[in-house]
């Protein structure tokens, strides 16, 4: 068995979680066969639309890119993931220089308001469209077309330009509108303010749509680094405007002091960057040998067929999007009622102390799951391809064990480190230390929910390597109707200023329900989950933990009674992260936990050289 998916992954080593996967796979030999799978549709028409609710900036590189890539796919999956890891880190160090420029009061919320709004409305409009859909049907036909393609790819380009065009036009033209539609509980200067910076952001949409165009040519044509690298320069374009908005403008800035040409400033800025992204991925597209002639004659072209397989891809598109308008709506209403409260604007209370806790919770998931996921999805279409459910059913267990023998010490360690963490990253400029601390708050009920969000964007990744969309559709339907009722809830049960701490539990709970209805469906078609060894390898991992857990919260505790701010607390991450990850990787070592050894057994064979 080692022969077909040392060929699958590239037969190498080197690369770390394809050779990590490989390592398990010898370790757990299959059982007898099961033959039978059928899939709905071919795998191959179904693409990976990523994690379809991330509202913001804050993009999931993985996209359809995983689900094209052909076999052999190993150092283009390493190439991705090294892009992932710093296109998030810098996206991370963005998002510490927008806090420091804006704070997290009015001003902070307005901006994080004005930020989501293009990427949601590209999103429910295109962007889901072209990465379930439109990346398998250009492979298809760059295959199988005697021009190989070229024809249907001037078609989409020409006609998706012409429609980003006018969207970003009607867009601009109704940015008061889409304030009311996000944000409806912004009055007065507040309001002017969240639409002067979204008139200026939602000029993006045209520029996201042509980065989205590139990417999708450019993963067809297997260049998968460019997508994954191209973030960067917009995360450094946009520090540079946020930066530079600081120095303009001086610290602690708020709606009635700030002015418009101040806030032009911060968001032509911000836009310049998704300008220079496109057009970075655009030139590498123009090195590709790609060159754009465009047509708009569609007769034959195809894409209506294409469009109609992703009716149900689209529904879970749009179920999760109205989460993120959900969550919006509640946090952008909290604030508002904790400032009419107060009396005066309280910081820490609404959308951008929410948005920065999302960004850091997103960054254990986006290094590592995406990498696992990357790995996976090729070899599970091909089990799926030879009808075999129990290698799928063993894909998805070993991917899971793996990803969870990383992220179950990062959760944990969130939920110790999260407070003197944000401290240490946020708290700058026109964002205080309280205010740093109640991200971190967030962050906390963040935390908890690492693993269900995780398991279910593997659960999905089954669905879409059996080539179905219309579960996860249908069972985002119940999961979305959960996350809205409880958001709502908190706005009408709890008190305004701690309706932020409670919204990750309704996130969370999109993605718990989703995964739990998920689990039942697959259960059933593959035969059960593994759910035995899955169980017993999660309760090995938390135990191997909990030595690793003590000590970090004593050296946080420890920490938090020396004077001042910063350097307790950065100490205090410095020594409990350092100390906690080796008393961890040492507990699970006595322990004998398999999933730990794999990895060691993959360091040790690079160290030798093999």
């Amino acid at each position: 068995m080692d022969g077909p998916h040392k060929r699958r992954t590239g037969g190498t080593g080197r690369i770390l979680m394809p050779g990590v996967i490989d390592e398990a796979e010898r370790a757990e030999p299959p059982g007898e066969p099961e033959t039978g799978l059928v899939p709905v549709r071919d795998p191959g028409d179904v693409g990976d639309p990523g994690t379809a609710g991330r509202p913001g900036s804050e993009r999931d590189e993985i996209g359809g890119a995983a689900q094209a890539a052909p076999p052999g796919v190993a150092h283009s999956s390493a190439v991705m993931a090294i892009g992932t890891l710093f296109s998030r880190l810098t996206g991370f160090l963005r998002t510490v220089v927008i806090g420091a420029a804006l704070g997290t009061a009015l001003l902070g919320d307005a901006y994080q308001a004005a930020e989501m709004i293009p990427y949601t409305v590209y999103e429910l409009l295109l962007g889901g469209l072209l990465a379930s859909v439109f990346v398998p049907f250009l492979v298809r036909r760059r295959i199988r077309d005697a021009d190989g393609g070229q024809a249907t790819e001037q078609r989409l380009l020409g006609v998706v330009l012409l429609a980003l065009g006018v969207l970003t036009v009607v867009a601009v033209l109704a940015a008061d509108q889409l304030i009311s539609l996000y944000a409806g509980a912004y009055t007065g200067r507040q309001r002017e303010v969240a639409v002067l910076l979204t008139r200026l952001l939602l000029v993006q949409i045209f520029f996201i749509g042509v980065s989205g165009l590139a990417s999708t040519l450019l993963n067809v044509r297997r260049r998968f680094g460019a997508p994954m690298w191209a973030p960067v320069a917009n995360n450094l374009i946009t520090m540079g405007a946020g930066l530079l908005f600081l120095w303009a403008a001086g610290r602690g800035q708020t709606t009635e002091t700030v002015t418009d040409a101040q806030l032009t400033l911060l968001g032509a800025g911000s836009a310049f960057g998704t300008v220079a992204q496109s057009g970075l991925l655009g030139w590498m597209l123009w090195s590709a040998g790609f060159r754009f002639r465009p047509r708009l004659d569609l007769r034959g072209s195809g894409f209506g067929e294409a469009a109609r397989t992703a009716t149900w891809m689209l529904l879970y598109i749009v179920v999760a999007q109205i989460g993120v308008l959900v969550t919006a709506n509640v946090a952008t209403r909290a604030a508002d009622r904790a400032t009419a409260e107060a009396g005066h604007a309280v910081a820490g209370s609404g959308l951008a102390t929410y948005k920065f806790a999302l960004v850091v919770f997103q960054l254990p998931y986006a290094i590592i799951a995406v990498s696992v996921i990357t790995a996976l999805l090729p070899r599970m279409s091909a089990h799926v391809a030879e009808g075999r459910r129990d290698l799928l059913r063993a894909d998805f267990s070993r991917g899971l064990r793996l990803a969870c023998a990383l992220l179950v010490p990062l959760w944990l360690g969130m939920l110790v480190f999260a407070v003197p963490g944000s401290v240490v990253f946020f708290a700058y400029g026109s964002l205080s230390p309280d205010g740093a601390r109640r991200i971190g708050v967030v962050l906390m009920v963040f935390a908890v929910m690492v693993l269900p969000f995780t398991l279910h964007q593997l659960l999905m990744r089954v669905f879409y390597a059996l080539g179905d969309t219309r579960t996860p559709g249908l069972i985002a339907v119940p999961a979305g109707i959960a996350q809205a009722v409880t958001a709502f809830a908190l706005l009408w049960t709890v008190p305004a200023r701690q309706v932020v701490i409670g919204l990750p539990v309704a996130y969370g709970l999109f993605y718990a329900t989703g995964a739990a209805g998920a689990a039942l469906v697959l259960r059933r078609r593959l035969g059960g989950m593994d759910g035995r060894r899955i169980l017993r390898a999660l309760t090995r991992l938390h135990l191997a933990a909990l030595p690793a857990v003590a000590f970090a919260a004593a050296v946080v505790w420890a920490f938090g009674h020396m004077p001042g701010d910063r350097l307790p607390d950065l100490l205090a991450v410095l020594v409990g992260g350092l100390g906690g990850g080796a008393l961890y990787v040492l507990a699970a070592r006595l322990m004998n936990v398999p999933e730990i050894g794999y990895f060691t057994a993959m360091a040790a064979a690079r160290l030798r050289g093999s």
